[in-house]
């Protein structure tokens, strides 16, 4: 795919490989805009990410492989930041980044995503718990603090489905993520995992695309044999609904290419 901007690091502690491997991978699937966007520092679950301490470190990583490839690709800078009050950091919210992913991890702090924790399921309503993910999807449009919408649906992660339709549950943070004029990612993580589908699902995408809501693709890559898996398939859902053009950041400024 030619733009791909949600990749992480060891700096997370649970990725693997160098950032080098990562970038030759996308130079390999021809990809022209590389992004790396880690996890986020911030004073909760201090496990799957990095510390404040390393920001600079990352940082610095980043740019030092944006010089040394720039003649055969873009690499641009960002985070993937956890929408979670109290623990949403200034450092990080005014970091001198080409773009912000805004992700829903944690519901009431239960990292709803994580294995580790997926026997907590069985103690939930499902359809309550998707409604309070979807309002929190809201809530972070709402802030207007984002560029991107991080994996827009992950709640499905584990195939624990709602009762309730879908779109419904979920219809009023796309009409928020409208009016904030943001992004959605399609990501290919979620053909890694249970659900075996894009994050957002075609219906989600469909209706996105009625409210006219632009697009970026994502690896969300934890591995450089991850870069670029699965990617046909979010441009062929892309453009099975219409989409032909895709986001792209600079200094927080949006451009549109043609995919």
């Amino acid at each position: 795919m030619i733009v791909d901007l949600h990749n992480h690091t060891t700096l997370c502690n649970h990725a693997e490989g160098t950032i080098e491997d990562y970038v030759k991978q996308a130079i390999r699937n021809n990809t022209q805009y590389f992004g790396f966007s880690d996890h986020a520092p911030m004073s909760f679950d201090p496990k799957y990410r990095m510390d404040f301490s390393e920001m600079k470190t990352y940082e610095n990583s980043v740019l030092d492989i944006k010089e040394k490839y720039k003649d055969k690709i873009e690499i641009l800078l960002g985070y993937e930041v956890d929408y979670l009050e109290g623990h949403m950091d200034e450092t990080v919210l005014k970091a001198d980044v080409d773009y912000l992913i805004g992700s829903i991890h944690f519901i009431d702090k239960w990292g709803f995503d994580n294995p580790e924790f997926i026997g907590k399921y069985e103690e939930k309503n499902i359809d309550e718990i998707w409604q309070k993910y979807f309002d929190s999807i809201e809530a972070m449009a709402n802030s207007k603090l984002f560029d991107i919408v991080g994996h827009l649906d992950l709640i499905k992660v584990f195939k624990f489905l709602p009762k309730n339709p879908i779109l419904s549950i979920a219809k009023n943070a796309l009409k928020a993520i409208k009016k904030a004029d943001m992004v959605i990612e399609l990501n290919a993580a979620g053909f890694r995992k249970p659900i075996a589908e894009a994050y957002p699902s075609f219906e989600l995408l469909k209706y996105a695309y009625k409210l006219d809501i632009p697009i970026t693709f994502a690896s969300d890559a934890h591995s450089p044999e991850q870069v670029g898996l699965n990617s046909q398939k979010l441009i062929d859902m892309a453009r099975s609904i219409g989409y032909k053009e895709c986001a792209v950041f600079r200094n927080r400024k949006r451009e549109f290419i043609e995919f």
